[in-house]
């Protein structure tokens, strides 16, 4: 067995590669971990929409209780729903079932600390030395010593709402809206925070079935999101993905606007309020030169790290950052929660369209971005870093990088959660750019696939 945790935590086919088997290692080590001071840890867990939650969920809680844990379990939530209620609950730790924006045979476990915080790579470290060493950390112990599950204590999701409806100040009523739930964890609570907020809601992507999440719907796949906003002729499309803890827009005109579009007007409105410490954004090597150049224009500076939300949150922590994210919509608002809202950030937006009296369009045509072209180069999960070292592929982006100099730029990395090597190139003529990075995805897949 390799590595367990990914970027975002466990991650696999579920029953296949995360089985019951190891849910039930991952709870008892994940309890015995993050609550050592505790002779009683309380764990809360959510989950989104798969079949696969409740097998699951069941052989995590077993884990748990098992090493006389109590698990508090508030169903069907957004990930951030989770990391919010486990400080509100006064829990030790909180544990997500979900696998975001992945297809629905796909599973993961990821945990949170007691102050909401994914968890450091030390922690992660500790847990999964438990369960690769096959450390026995239950005692074995019987009786009055084995957990329990406990009722919530009061409703979680009205909680989570009552949250997300505090983080805006602005009247959006009668405002014609479309949501595109991804039939996923927001399918419930997104609708119902602006109906009470009194937007003008249309929903889609809110009829799960345990095997349509993320299909054909959410974030990653905002077509016809696109077409409802549209015909609605709504002001905005909010899309989540399956967990919601990212969000895609479409503007009045059914064009996308994407993570780096957001960062930036709600950056801008953060900074018009006096919300922006030392004017400085967090954003990844992912986001867009056309990003830079607006943040520059609007006299912000930026704090550039690795991909992967736990890098700009850690990045936030150290430099005093409030917003920060990806291109993919996963943005933090650390004045407000300690990972990325999906809804909250949908909420941002609106606040920041409304507050600037302009069309959305209006907004986001003002940021000029650079053409991008993503390739896949599928690999072997084994083989994700090898490119690092390998001549042949080492003396094929050399080549591409001095074709592209001075028009733009090149990125390969290794995904964190799929067996996949990600090609990015950056620069003006998109033919041409898609040309290079096609070639050097093949050329990775046929070393390493």
């Amino acid at each position: 067995m390799g590595r367990l945790f990914g970027t975002d935590g466990v991650r696999g086919v579920a029953n296949s590669e995360l089985t019951p088997e190891l849910a039930f290692k991952l709870g008892k080590a994940g309890a015995h971990v993050l609550s050592k001071d505790k002779k009683r840890p309380v764990v809360l867990i959510g989950k989104d929409t798969r079949l696969s939650g409740d097998m699951l969920e069941d052989a995590l809680s077993a884990g748990i209780l098992a090493v006389g844990g109590n698990v508090i379990k508030v169903g069907v939530l957004p990930t951030p729903a989770v990391a919010y209620l486990v400080k509100d609950y006064e829990a030790d730790a909180g544990v997500v079932i979900s696998a975001s924006h992945n297809p629905y045979e796909y599973n993961g476990i990821k945990f949170f600390n007691g102050q909401g915080f994914k968890l450091d790579d030390d922690l992660e470290d500790e847990i999964e030395d438990i369960i690769l060493r096959d450390i026995d950390v239950n005692s074995h112990i019987t009786g009055e010593l084995l957990g329990q599950c406990l009722e919530a204590d009061g409703d979680a999701l009205s909680r989570y709402a009552n949250f997300l409806k505090s983080t805006i100040d602005v009247d959006i009523r009668g405002v014609k809206l479309v949501l595109d739930c991804a039939n996923g964890a927001a399918w419930q609570v997104a609708e119902r925070v602006y109906r009470e907020l009194g937007a003008d809601v249309t929903v889609i992507g809110n009829k799960p079935n345990g095997v349509n999440i993320n299909d054909g719907c959410g974030s990653t796949h905002p077509e016809r999101l696109q077409a409802e906003v549209v015909q609605h002729g709504a002001a905005l499309g909010l899309a989540y993905d399956g967990d919601a803890d990212r969000l895609i827009a479409v503007d009045e005109k059914g064009r996308i606007i994407d993570g780096d579009k957001l960062i930036c007007i709600c950056a801008r409105m953060m900074k018009e309020k006096g919300l922006l410490p030392n004017d400085l954004v967090t954003a990844t090597v992912m986001s867009n030169l056309g990003f830079h150049k607006y943040m520059k224009k609007m006299g912000c500076k930026v704090e550039v790290t690795a991909v992967g939300d736990r890098y700009v949150l850690e990045s936030m922590l150290k430099t005093g950052g409030m917003v920060g994210g990806e291109q993919s919509g996963h943005i933090i608002f650390l004045n407000h929660t300690t990972t990325g809202d999906g809804i909250l950030s949908s909420l941002q937006l609106l606040q920041a369209v409304i507050l600037a009296g302009r069309k959305p369009s209006e907004l986001a045509d003002e940021i000029e971005i650079f053409p991008q072209v993503l390739k896949n180069a599928r690999v072997k999960n084994e083989n994700k870093n090898k490119y690092q070292e390998d001549p042949v592929i080492q003396e094929a982006i050399a080549r591409v990088e001095q074709e592209m100099e001075g028009q733009g730029r090149v990125l390969i990395r290794p995904s964190g959660t799929e067996p996949l090597v990600r090609v990015m190139l950056e620069g003006q003529d998109v033919e041409h750019i898609t040309k290079l990075a096609q070639e050097l995805a093949i050329l990775l897949t046929r070393r390493f696939g």
